[in-house]
């Protein structure tokens, strides 16, 4: 059977969807509903995103130890500020793949193709998660070694536990942390400038001049290994930047 098809009713006032001011609608409101059809630009979702999520990362960081900050800038660097598909479709904002999960999936081209990624009822559920799954692995154990606001330091601990692939991984995080101050978030109000590595001696801060064949130099390793054990693909290194020098 053909449903039947309804009539669009037009108001009078109304042509093209566009809205004309009457002796009830004033030219303001006129402007506000107008500015409202548009759709958001990307620095405006990021916003929101922040606005929707940082509490519930703020949670996580209480009880997790995992900063917010960290939190919500791998959420908006992962999902696109809640626009990307895994985000829309399963209500993963982290990009974690199935692994040992017992729960329902998905199927997504990443770095290879049709790769199984959790999906959430929730969007929460994906933040909780994402906490369970940095605190009960033992590859990212050495993060928590890092101070709570070093948001620098667990950047680039991240890349090098293996979290990401992208080389310019770390680099995105600290980016999108210090233009929307969300270092704020683990209740600071500074950009952090001295990360802290907790085994200085296994750790190098990059300094200005630094390279990759000088770091080596120095604590009598080579190049190829401190490329291996940070996971770089080619010799750039940036300033802020923790290396990792040798492993327990």
């Amino acid at each position: 059977m053909v449903p039947e098809k309804k009539t669009q009713y037009k108001p009078k006032n109304q042509v093209n969807n566009q809205i004309k001011p009457n002796s009830k609608t004033t030219k303001e409101e006129v402007k506000i509903k107008t500015k409202a059809d548009k759709p958001l630009t990307r620095t405006e979702q990021t916003l929101a995103y922040i606005e929707a999520y940082k509490n519930i990362a703020i949670h996580e960081m209480q009880t997790s130890k995992i900063p917010a900050s960290i939190t919500i800038a791998q959420g908006i660097l992962e999902s696109g500020s809640g626009q990307g598909t895994l985000a829309l479709n399963a209500n993963n904002h982290f990009g974690i793949k199935c692994h040992d999960w017992k729960g329902e999936g998905v199927y997504h081209d990443d770095d290879e193709l049709q790769e199984c990624f959790r999906k959430y009822n929730d969007p929460s559920e994906s933040f909780k998660d994402h906490s369970i799954f940095l605190t009960g692995r033992s590859r990212y154990s050495k993060l928590f070694e890092f101070d709570p606001k070093d948001y620098r330091s667990w950047a680039y601990g991240l890349k090098a536990a293996g979290y990401a692939t992208d080389p310019k991984y770390p680099d995105k995080l600290i980016s999108i942390i210090e233009r929307y101050e969300l270092y704020k978030l683990d209740g600071t109000d500074n950009v952090w400038h001295q990360p802290t590595p907790v085994n200085s001696d296994k750790i190098h801060y990059v300094k200005k001049g630094d390279t990759l064949y000088s770091i080596a130099k120095t604590y009598g390793t080579t190049i190829d290994r401190l490329k291996q054990l940070n996971q770089l693909d080619d010799n750039n290194i940036s300033i802020g930047q923790n290396l990792i020098i040798d492993k327990n």
